[in-house]
């Protein structure tokens, strides 16, 4: 059994499918349901034994303590995060609520209950904490990519907090001897995601005839990776990570802004061809965000050595699976683009001048 928090967002969500597909091991999912959260995503699983479903915060411990007590699960699994920079940057103390506040009160439940255990289950327990390559900051041009021993530099409110909660889970190791890891993984794609990240936007923006709106002047460079790609690497980690250390999880593959919304425009002219001319001529530039890291980039190396993973996908590849999903889910977009998402759009690109 795994307990498996913020397990209806994008990767949370993509994480329980997968892993109920490949292992059948039950899961117990607790999500707050705030906007990042959907049981559409979960939709395979509603008639699925294997799957349990509670609408809850990791910062109601009374909650998780049950939880721990009813289950006993094998390990927790933490997803559950405040997760967009545009909307730290509008309202930061959410983020600090759920990212770091929560994180805290969830490691404290999850120490009391790992103390309990039998001296065997104690042994196999495992926390797993999912960060990001944020907490790092921006790189130059020609710096190397993050390893795991980088220095911290988080640049918004967003990478802030991810940090603050990195801090206190390696803290509970040091101190407590409670067995975590930590991923840091790099920019995600795929299904479920919300339009308010990249490539969903510009989809969506695309689909509809509406600009497509590129910060500041599109050469912010990141590594993308296939979400199922980072389920499985997860997965890995889990099972065979050592207690106490972190992994990065990349896509080896640097693209920038703009070339990632030009290869979509392409795959969208060859899925579904717009008759007013090619989707590219609707890409415009917005005045950039502010704080916005210049480059990230993962090294990998560590997680390919010590536990023999690769991605499977492509940019290319995995960019030809998230087009095809997203055009035969427009009834889940329809869906998830409604009244709240609209008017998140107009507070965050309304108002940026066209660069």
């Amino acid at each position: 059994m795994l307990l498996v928090t913020g397990g209806a967002g994008f990767i949370g969500a993509n994480f329980v499918l997968q892993a109920i597909a490949v292992t059948g091991e039950p899961v117990v999912n607790l999500d707050k349901l705030t906007y990042a959260g959907n049981l559409r995503n979960l939709e395979a699983l509603r008639s699925d034994a294997r799957h349990a479903f509670v609408r809850g915060d990791v910062g109601d411990r009374a909650l998780v303590r049950s939880l721990l007590a009813r289950h006993r699960p094998r390990a927790i699994v933490h997803f559950a995060a405040e997760s967009h920079v545009d909307r730290s940057i509008h309202g930061p103390g959410e983020f600090v609520q759920t990212n770091v506040v929560g994180t805290f009160c969830l490691l404290e439940e999850a120490r009391a209950y790992w103390s309990g255990l039998p001296e065997a289950e104690r042994r196999a327990f495992r926390f797993l904490h999912v960060s990001t390559d944020e907490v790092y900051g921006s790189l130059g041009a020609q710096d190397p990519a993050f390893t795991e021993t980088a220095p911290y530099a988080p640049n918004s409110p967003y990478s802030a907090s991810k940090a603050g909660s990195d801090h206190l889970v390696r803290a509970y190791h040091h101190t407590y001897g409670l067995p975590t890891l930590t991923t840091h993984c790099s920019n995600n794609y795929g299904p479920y995601q919300l339009p308010e990240k990249l490539l969903p936007l510009m989809i969506h923006n695309a689909l509809a005839g509406k600009p497509l709106p590129v910060y500041g002047d599109g050469q912010n460079v990141r590594d993308w990776l296939y979400v199922l790609d980072h389920c499985a690497a997860i997965r890995e980690v889990l099972a065979r990570g050592r207690a106490g250390d972190s992994y990065h999880i990349g896509g080896r593959c640097e693209m920038k802004n703009l070339d990632v919304v030009q290869l979509l425009c392409a795959a969208l002219d060859e899925a579904r061809p717009r008759a007013a001319g090619p989707y590219a001529e609707l890409i415009g530039f917005v005045a950039d965000r502010p704080g916005h890291d210049r480059r990230y980039a993962m090294d990998i190396t560590k997680i390919g050595r010590e536990l023999g993973w690769q991605p499977a996908e492509s940019f290319e590849s995995g960019l030809r699976k998230t087009v095809r999903w997203y055009l035969e889910h427009q009834a889940w977009v329809h869906e998830v683009t409604s009244g709240a998402y609209r008017d998140w759009v107009e507070t965050n690109y309304s108002q940026r001048d066209v660069a």
